[in-house]
């Protein structure tokens, strides 16, 4: 029977189990850590965000220059198909009011459990703490327990992740065995050294604000930690932020520079700064906070500071904090089947991939289709050379 190896138990790696197995290949996956889907179940503790539920073309230009690499796969397996499948597996979907997609349980534990049951079901063999060292004479080989093993398979996907959260298995070290474009953090936070008195606001949320950075702008919220800003709305932009870009922060988005301006000049007498600001144009103590951590010496005129508060950061945060990484196999290196022109019957999917997506939906479909892409290419290759031996 013809085989087929998998090494990686993330997303990208099952969906390329499940397309080589219901092509009828004999599957195995085998994963470093000792269970399977640990970054995908992470993911699920604030709500599994499947997908963006939106036309091809925005999906694609989310992704920017990896867009047209990437157009032939979502076009196979897009937003509608990553719905249909999670339905499929028992886990009916809802839309948010910003075009996110999630599954009614919220968690990814439901669906991660009916999606093993259906491997199972297929025949897809699991082999947990196998950690994969390189190749032995064409052969996969793995630190396992038991000591060193090795496993034969006629086909081979990559999909052990890009390099960060390490301690869910994405941890880059395969890349000393083949060629690549140099990791870079994506979708991170920024670090930033705080004064004394911004300790009261660690871990409170900064909410409705506009972030601007390197010509992007970001509308949405983050939050302050003792190490600096995360959330949505930093990672959002911190593509130009990893490059040292400058970082302006608006603290009222919903009101014009004039407004502000008439709004602040309606002083009460004996009203000290922070309760006019919070009276007058209800800022929170999270924001008003930020207005005197980067605004000081206050102007006299705060609507334009309020407006374009500028953001002094240090760095991003490290690589390993990271929701993803950029760089990884470059799409030269591959064909169009996503198999690495150098190793004939070998496959890459997932964040192996040089490519970065935003948050929101676009990286776990990216996943997700780049692995089914490679699982059916990786099927087509050895049912060719199987032809081909005959």
């Amino acid at each position: 029977m013809t085989t087929g190896l998998v090494i990686g138990g993330g997303p990208a790696g099952l969906m390329a189990a499940e397309a080589m197995a219901l092509a009828g290949l004999d599957v195995t996956v085998a994963e470093a850590k000792p269970s399977v889907g640990r970054k995908l179940l992470m993911a699920g503790k604030s709500g599994l965000n499947l997908t963006k539920a939106e036309p091809e073309a925005a999906f694609l230009a989310a992704l920017e220059e990896a867009g047209p690499a990437l157009s032939p796969i979502i076009a196979d397996f897009g937003p509608e198909a990553v719905q249909a499948w999670a339905q499929d597996l028992g886990q009916e979907v809802f839309t948010g009011t910003t075009g996110r997609v999630f599954p009614e349980a919220m968690k990814a534990s439901p669906l991660l459990r009916a999606w093993l049951g259906r491997l199972t079901d297929l025949g897809v063999e699991m082999r947990r703490r196998w950690r994969w060292t390189g190749w032995q004479d064409g052969v996969a080989q793995f630190a396992t327990p038991e000591g060193v093993q090795t496993q034969t398979a006629d086909v081979t996907v990559l999909a052990m992740g890009g390099a960060s959260w390490r301690r869910l298995g994405s941890d880059g070290a395969w890349a000393e065995h083949v060629p690549i474009a140099p990791f870079r953090p994506a979708n991170i936070g920024i670090a930033v050294d705080w004064s004394e008195p911004m300790a009261a606001q660690f871990g409170q949320p900064v909410k409705a604000v506009a972030l601007t950075a390197g010509g992007r702008t970001s509308r949405g919220e983050c939050v302050i930690t003792r190490h600096g800003l995360e959330g949505a709305g930093v990672y959002a932009v911190s593509r130009a932020l990893r490059d040292g870009a400058a970082l302006t922060l608006d603290l009222m988005p919903d009101l014009s520079e004039e407004r502000l301006r008439e709004k602040l000049a309606r002083r009460r007498r004996g009203d000290s700064l922070s309760s006019h600001l919070r009276r007058a144009i209800k800022l929170d103590p999270a924001k008003r906070s930020l207005l005197m951590e980067f605004g000081r010496p206050l102007p006299d005129d705060l609507a334009p500071l309020l407006k374009t508060l500028p953001i002094r950061y240090a760095e991003t945060l490290p690589m390993d904090q990271a929701i993803s990484t950029a760089g990884g196999l470059r799409f030269t290196d591959l064909d169009d089947g996503l198999m690495l022109r150098d190793l004939p019957g070998v496959f890459a999917a997932g964040e192996m991939l040089d490519w970065e997506a935003p948050t929101g939906g676009y990286l776990l479909t990216t996943c997700l289709a780049t692995g089914r892409w490679a699982g059916r290419a990786a099927a087509a290759y050895a049912s060719s050379e199987a032809t081909a031996r005959r």
